[in-house]
């Protein structure tokens, strides 16, 4: 289906003013009405059979669905695998040697080559045995929930463009990520709130900022909404509050009624359509949103299990609990941010690992153990997908004779819940944790899981950019695949 054009006749004798006038919004209408030519989704143009649409309303997927939800705690900067998830008895054995391999390094003071064991010691947890540092005791405590990848590998080894992998499938800018694509799939359960939440640390952004969230080329409804975890939940929230009840009242019915011409004026205008619905969306927010995100109607004993009552816990553990309370209210994908360092990266120990990780792995321990305990306990686990993941590792060898430089061939991601299997450890690196050597898991695959436990078919989520059906996944020419051994039941489609 396309949109019927309403653009004037390029003979047609008008002035400046009579433009403007006429166009209403300014360049907006004809600008959409280009974009809207070549942005269709492929449901739209009935190529195939597709989930997707242009608003928020709920949508079934392509088959029944394992979760409904996803949670991704995002550790921006890259976690060193063999010292937090992967034991390397080798690499404690052969500490100081040269790595028998020529290993690729990103920045300066790496070339030496040299192994460099792990300061650290590793326990085994849970019935499953699974080993966690000793910096994540708590993580730990939940062995027998988690499902551990330790043979997951990445397209770049710059912080960029492997978040941008990790993220949106692919290195380069500008593509919609995957909360975005699950928005865009699924809809969300609520109509009060958005389908993606995005949760940042109040005291600034990591590296990548907001593109970490972003549509690409998406309908904006798509994209994340940060809230806020200090002070006003909700931005601009209440950007009349000090208006008279009548002046307010008048406003909305005004613009309601302005916004009703402009569907009529532009019934094809998808994207007009998706922003008219954005702001009907923050008008309902005003009522639920600050109330369903009052931590203060939590349980004390609920609020101290998240960290909030201590101070190297409260940042993280405090968005966490949010993170929660979102699900539980039917928002689709929240996006939870690790606490922020000097330049957004609490994980990217270049010098100084040991001290670096045990200024961090605190932070964040026990609000995650807290988070995949409270939904478990919830009733929430099964139907909520828990990730906690950097956006690649850390090489073997020393940097400088303190630190690790960045590691695209392997690193470990942890998921929860939504019927990925728990106590479960998929794949294996080398023997000095360098390059995944067994069941490789690429992001794209990973994404293709994910999407899979939602009731997505990956190769079937598509939206026309640019003349092209883009995928999440690009399948197969990324060869991305359903993991099935990471699933309690393949849900098959």
């Amino acid at each position: 289906m396309r949109p019927a054009s309403s653009v004037a006749t390029p003979d047609a004798a008008i002035s400046r003013r009579s433009f403007f006038l006429q166009s209403g919004m300014g360049l907006g209408p004809l600008a959409l009405a280009y974009l809207l030519h070549g942005d269709r989704s492929v449901a739209d143009d009935q190529v195939s059979p597709s989930v997707g649409g242009h608003d928020l309303r709920l949508r079934a997927g392509h088959f029944p669905a394992r979760a409904k939800a996803v949670i991704l705690l995002m550790q921006v900067g890259g976690p060193s695998q063999v010292d937090l998830f992967d034991p390397k008895p080798e690499l404690q054995k052969r500490d100081g040697q040269k790595h028998p391999q020529k290993v690729e390094s990103f920045q300066p003071g790496s070339q030496d080559n040299r192994l460099m064991g792990s300061p650290f010691k590793f326990n085994k947890h849970g019935q499953s045995a699974m080993e966690f540092s000793e910096l994540l005791p708590h993580l730990g405590s939940v062995a027998d929930q988690i499902c551990m990848i330790r043979s997951m590998f990445s397209d770049n080894n710059n912080h960029p463009q492997a978040m941008r992998c990790i993220n949106t499938g692919k290195i380069f800018p500008g593509r919609p990520t995957l909360g975005a694509w699950v928005s865009y799939a699924l809809g969300t359960e609520n109509q009060n709130l958005p389908a993606f939440v995005v949760l940042r640390d109040p005291d600034g952004y990591n590296n990548g900022g907001t593109t970490l969230w972003e549509n690409g080329w998406l309908p904006p409804v798509f994209g994340g909404t940060e809230f806020q975890s200090r002070g006003a939940a909700v931005l601009n929230l209440h950007p009349n509050e000090n208006a008279p009840e009548r002046v307010r009242t008048n406003t909305l019915d005004a613009i309601a009624r302005l916004n009703e011409q402009r569907r009529k004026l532009y019934p094809h205008e998808l994207d007009l359509e998706a922003r008219i619905r954005n702001y009907e969306l923050a008008a309902r927010m005003q009522v639920n949103a600050e109330r369903m995100l009052d931590l203060s109607r939590e349980p004390v004993s609920i609020r101290n299990q998240y960290g909030m009552d201590d101070p190297v816990t409260a940042n993280f553990g405090t968005r966490c609990l949010m993170a929660r309370r979102l699900v539980e209210s039917g928002v689709r994908f929240v996006q939870v941010t690790s606490p922020i360092a000097s330049g957004g990266m609490s994980w990217d120990h270049h010098s100084d690992l040991k001290p670096g990780l045990m200024k961090t792995c605190p932070q964040v321990d026990r609000p995650s153990a807290a988070l995949i305990k409270d939904l478990k306990q919830r009733g929430l686990l099964d139907s909520t997908i828990v990730i906690w993941t950097g956006e690649f590792g850390r090489l073997p060898i020393t940097q400088g004779g303190t630190g690790r430089d960045h590691n695209r061939f392997g690193f470990s991601l942890l998921v929860a819940g939504g019927g990925f299997r728990p106590g479960y450890v998929h794949g294996a690196t080398d023997e000095f944790g360098y390059k995944a050597v067994e069941k490789p898991v690429s992001c794209q695959s990973l994404h293709a899981t994910l999407l899979h436990q939602l009731g997505i078919d990956h190769t079937r989520l598509a939206y026309r950019h640019n003349g092209r059906d883009e995928t999440l996944t690009d399948a197969p020419v990324t060869g991305a695949r359903v993991i099935d051994e990471l699933l309690i039941d393949p849900v098959s489609g």
